[in-house]
């Protein structure tokens, strides 16, 4: 899901965190309160804790919510820095943070009961259980197991498209790649409901939450239970890269309830969550002991590896909603979950017995991953009695690797020139005399956001040279705008269709998972958000090439004195600006 924002408020949350404002237990407005350190994790919390005061203050967060737990259950939470930027509020404890993506692995469970009740089949085609779906396999029917594991080469589109017409067709055989689609997880959603013949906020009560005493959980997001939920914040502006430090204006309420990311939770009730998978299964606590929430075969399924997803990190497999990889030799479960509004990271160490949650109420960038494996390797430590991991570096949102590999002057066809200044692990853009940070960005390994609104719209793209990309930097790009490198040895005269020009423009909608796309033509090729090469197909749409195997696409249509009206961006419809 992508990160989104609504209307304005200009406030600078890096003091606001600096202080390291912690609350375990009631929070008190005026001042910190935290519990004296205590049983088996406590030599690691002040060093956590001073990790956490960093990461909030390099990443802009406003407060984050964080639980620890082992197989014998929640062993701390806290509530670091504020929930209310205005009034400088700290964040209350037992506050509910939108857990996103991570609600596909409570659902995963659902459907691993119904396997071991005999009522699901993940190898059955999708259209089996839900005729209405418009799914199309490139080669064969898609299945539940392709939905669940992401592999059915389908787009992330929206669950019902505003054309009756319109159908889903993967473009690759299922099983042939990794490519993560919430749709399909929608999909799932809608079958349990069918099969348990109630709403699957019902189904996830009394299947999940009830049985491991997670009573503050909520399974659908409405505005009923709005008093309970953390104040939260997104980014002023969604046309446009956002750097971390950037304006943050509060979220606007949601209302979801499908099965790819519904689920509320408390950090608290996420500990015994935690407890559930560090257990395989297996329910811990008084009256509970042996009984299980899913057979030992279901849950072996639920976690195997049953397809490398190297969107999780280097030699990372995706089981059914969770990804399995190793941290320093152990196997780790873990996901994220990204809202409009909030963002969150949940990790076990499986050997170990440990596991860590935790949520911000903010979309700043990546999720807090960073803390959670932190947390996985302070508590290891405890465990095995050995020394305390290294405190981890900072990551300051300036820092460039290699910086000096992007430093020079680039020359355009038109004359114009692109100066670009490396100064130690800084990178600047030399702009009307002044130097412009150059600010790493997510939509690319070399692209930076350009901290000056005359280069607000885009991020600055470099392009290396080699089969593999990895060689010397030849060009760059931002907007519709082409730049040499002195060492460019390739064309200056790029041509494209004629039509290709009438594509570019600002396209938008309202729904807050899109917001903008911007479609440019630069050296002979169109470009999404002037970011991602697009490439044209037989069809007459353009397959964005972020990856060779992306299904994702935009269309043009409803052309008026020439120019398409309405942008096609894998099912979902933005209108030009």
């Amino acid at each position: 899901m992508h990160r989104r924002e609504l209307l304005g408020l200009g406030v600078s949350i890096g003091a606001l965190a600096s202080s390291g404002r912690i609350a375990a237990g009631a929070a008190d407005v005026a001042g910190t309160t935290k519990p004296a350190p205590t049983g088996p994790y406590s030599r690691c919390f002040e060093l956590l804790d001073r990790y956490v005061a960093q990461h909030m203050r390099e990443m802009n967060i406003p407060g984050m919510t964080l639980c620890l737990a082992d197989a014998n259950g929640v062993q701390r939470v806290c509530d670091y820095g504020l929930e209310d930027l205005e009034h400088r509020t700290a964040l209350a404890h037992g506050k509910l943070f939108q857990i996103g993506s991570i609600s596909k692995s409570f659902l995963s469970l659902c459907l691993m009961q119904l396997r071991d009740e005999g009522r699901f089949d993940p190898h059955r085609p999708i259209n089996e259980y839900l005729p209405w779906v418009r799914y199309d396999g490139f080669d064969k029917p898609i299945t539940a197991h392709d939905l669940m594991t992401h592999s059915a080469a389908l787009p992330d589109g929206p669950m019902f498209p505003p054309d009756p017409a319109f159908r889903y067709r993967a473009t690759a055989a299922a099983g042939s790649f990794f490519h993560y689609c919430n749709m399909g997880w929608a999909a799932l959603g809608y079958f349990v409901e069918k099969i348990d013949n109630r709403p699957l906020a019902a189904t996830l009560r009394e299947r999940i939450f009830t049985p491991l005493g997670m009573d503050a959980t909520e399974g659908s997001i409405n505005l009923d239970i709005l008093p309970r939920v953390a104040m939260s914040y997104q980014p002023l502006r969604n046309d446009r890269p956002f750097p971390r430090r950037g304006a943050l204006v509060q979220g606007a309420p949601i209302v979801y309830a499908a099965g790819d990311g519904c689920i509320v939770s408390t950090a608290h009730d996420m500990g015994k969550y935690l407890q559930l998978l560090i257990n395989r299964g297996e329910i811990k606590g008084e009256g509970h002991n042996g009984r299980r929430l899913v057979s030992p075969a279901g849950f072996e399924l639920f976690t195997h590896p049953h397809i490398a997803a190297e969107d999780f990190g280097p030699g990372a497999f995706y089981g059914y909603a969770l990804a399995i990889d190793q941290l320093d030799g152990h196997t780790r479960l873990s996901h994220t979950g990204g809202m409009v509004s909030f963002s969150s990271a949940l990790q076990v160490d499986a050997d170990a017995g440990v596991g860590a949650f935790a949520s911000i109420n903010a979309i700043q960038g990546g999720r807090p991953s960073q803390v959670a494996e932190y947390a996985l390797q302070l508590m290891r430590a405890c465990r095995e009695n050995s020394a305390l991991p290294k405190f981890p570096a900072a990551s300051p949102a300036l820092k460039v690797a290699h910086a000096v590999d992007y430093a020079g002057v680039y020359t355009g066809t038109d004359g114009r020139s692109l100066q670009i200044i490396a100064d130690g692990d800084r990178l600047y853009l030399l702009h009307r005399n002044s130097r412009v940070p150059l600010e790493p960005s997510e939509d690319s390994e070399n692209a930076f956001i350009a901290q000056h609104d005359d280069y607000a719209h885009y991020a600055l793209l470099f392009t290396r040279g080699g089969t593999d990309g990895k060689g010397p930097v030849m060009e760059a790009g931002w907007g519709e705008d082409w730049y040499a490198a002195p060492n460019y040895q390739g064309s200056r005269e790029f041509h494209a269709p004629a039509e290709w020009s009438r594509y570019t423009g600002h396209y938008r909608t309202e729904d807050p998972w899109v917001g903008s796309v911007r479609v440019v033509l630069r050296a002979g090729r169109l470009w999404f958000n002037g970011v991602t090469p697009l490439e044209p197909a037989a069809d007459g749409r353009f397959y964005l090439r972020d990856a060779p195997t992306s299904p994702e696409w935009l269309g043009f249509s409803d052309f008026v004195n020439g120019d398409p009206m309405l942008l096609h961006y894998s099912g979902y419809v933005l209108q030009r600006v």
